[in-house]
């Protein structure tokens, strides 16, 4: 299947393509807001849009064509599309603003100190708990996009459990993070 799809697409054709469906979820939010079936909608796109974040890396191996846009772009593209949606759902009301000022913040600080260990020759990698930050930000996302109870699940407070959890995974990353550009400052 990865064949099929990578003679017309490449890696940054699907990071770029999850940053272009962010105006889409966006409006399918604000639109929808009371309607359930396009919140729905809405959250199979945001779907789509995740997905996308997997396959762009499998086609970028699959054509052995890791670049270093892509490695820009990728993680650039996952903070689009999680910080903008976090911004409208606080506006919303279906999320707490403190918790989204944790996350985007974070988010700064850590790009910044990735950016600055680069400018130092230091390359700070993509650990496992950024991953898993990523990950569990667009669950709890995808659920307060729904925001309805929806096949008996009240996914409105799961998300918001979600969105805790997602918060207590970015700072513990984020402290690896900074004791991983320490140590790296302390070997030289």
């Amino acid at each position: 299947m990865v064949t099929f799809f990578s003679k017309w697409l490449t890696a940054n054709h699907l990071t770029t393509l999850r940053v272009a469906l962010v105006p889409f979820i966006y409006a399918g939010m604000v639109v929808g807001k009371e309607v359930h079936w396009l919140l729905f909608s809405t959250w199979l796109v945001f779907l789509f849009a995740c997905l996308t974040d997997y396959w762009d890396g499998v086609l970028a191996r699959h054509q052995g064509q890791t670049t270093k846009l892509g490695k820009l772009l990728d993680p650039v593209a996952d903070k689009i599309l999680i910080g903008s949606l976090l911004v409208l759902l606080v506006g919303m009301g279906r999320a707490p603003a403190f918790l989204a000022v944790i996350l985007i913040s974070r988010e700064f600080i850590i790009t910044g100190l990735r950016s600055i260990a680069a400018a130092e020759g230091t390359i700070i990698s993509a650990s496992s708990g950024g991953k898993l930050k990523t990950i569990s930000q667009m669950f709890a996302v995808g659920f307060l996009i729904i925001h309805y109870p929806t096949i008996g699940i009240p996914t409105h407070e799961v998300g918001i459990v979600i969105l805790w959890a997602s918060t207590a995974i970015s700072l513990w990353s984020g402290y690896n993070y900074v004791v991983a550009y320490f140590r790296a400052q302390h070997a030289e």
